[in-house]
């Protein structure tokens, strides 16, 4: 088991742990554990593990697991989380408008660093949860923009451990997706944004704040948004949490999950939710959008890992 996985792991200059709990990770607070957590030292010892990690070790990434559904049964093979070392934020020494993030980095702290720096056109990452590494990965955004608006360029580690950089179009960047293969990890980029005012953009921030705390139910164990908005155009469900609700869903609770009665397309774990409640409530909900509104929701938070056994 956990032992003999070990013993044909690489050597790495970072830390590895064996049985790690993912739920205290996770804003559900919901998960089993890592079979192996793996934190890398730097991108060169991330690099050097993905080289000669055996190909057939399951090696999955995870950010602050903001936008994630742990399995309950947890995760087989290696689970690599970015440590401080990937979470720099620094100005381009030749234009003050580029900045240079680190993955690890969150959303929140990367649009106050560009305010601090007279930059605008970041305020948006304030109002998403999570780190820059899983706003690439998912070409995330909120209140009108999103990475591929500010994105110039991002780099990723394959799994042989080879580097890419890329421009946005290189990466596909499409609505909550991009085409990217999903074994690449994140591991920084360079953004783009516009000469302001500090405090007009600290005041856009505080204001992204503010209506978050009206409309979002974020004093709850809850993520991001459930689900992405649907492509088909019916009156009154243009929006995911629209559908939702005229499907009859919010409030809808299964175990300890339910769907906010505040915003519709968040879930939230009540306080003894499993991973499987909330997963299987938001198939639930999936079920009953299509039969009512032949609506395919699609999942926006990613589920990863096995489900536990009976």
């Amino acid at each position: 088991m956990t032992t003999s996985l070990l013993s044909r792991l690489p050597t790495v200059r970072g830390r590895y742990t064996e049985n790690t709990p993912l739920a205290p990770t996770s804003w559900f607070g919901v998960g089993g554990p890592a079979e192996v957590l793996f934190k890398p030292k730097d991108k060169e010892d991330l690099a050097d593990f993905l080289k000669a990690c055996p190909i057939d070790i399951p090696v999955t990434i995870i950010g602050v697991a903001s936008n994630l559904i742990i399995r309950d049964g947890g995760v087989d093979g290696v689970v690599i989380r970015l440590g401080r070392e990937f979470a720099f934020m620094e100005v381009d020494t030749t234009d003050p408008t580029h900045m240079h993030i680190g993955a690890a980095a969150l959303d929140i702290n990367t649009a106050i660093f560009s305010a601090q720096q007279s930059v605008a056109g970041l305020e948006f990452l304030s109002g998403i949860p999570g780190t820059i590494g899983g706003a690439l990965r998912m070409n995330a955004g909120a209140y009108g923009r999103e990475m591929v608006d500010i994105l110039i360029n991002a780099t990723a580690i394959d799994r042989q451990g080879n580097t890419h950089t890329l421009t946005p179009d290189e990466i596909g960047m499409h609505y909550r997706h991009t085409d990217a293969p999903e074994d690449w990890i994140w591991v920084e980029c360079t953004l783009q944004g516009t000469v302001g005012n500090k405090e007009a953009i600290l005041a856009a921030i505080e204001d992204i704040k503010q209506k978050r705390e009206e409309s979002q139910p974020i004093r709850e164990k809850t993520g991001g948004s459930t689900f992405a908005n649907p492509e088909r155009d019916i009156p009154g469900t243009g929006s995911a949490w629209q559908a939702v609700d005229k499907a009859g869903c919010r409030g809808l609770t299964l175990g300890g999950a339910q769907i906010s009665q505040k915003h519709c397309n968040f879930m939230i774990n009540t306080g003894h939710a499993t991973a499987e409640d909330l997963e299987n409530l938001g198939d639930e909900v999936r079920r009953r959008v299509k039969e009512k509104l032949n609506i395919n929701l699609r999942w926006e938070i990613k589920r990863i890992g096995k489900k536990k056994e009976k």
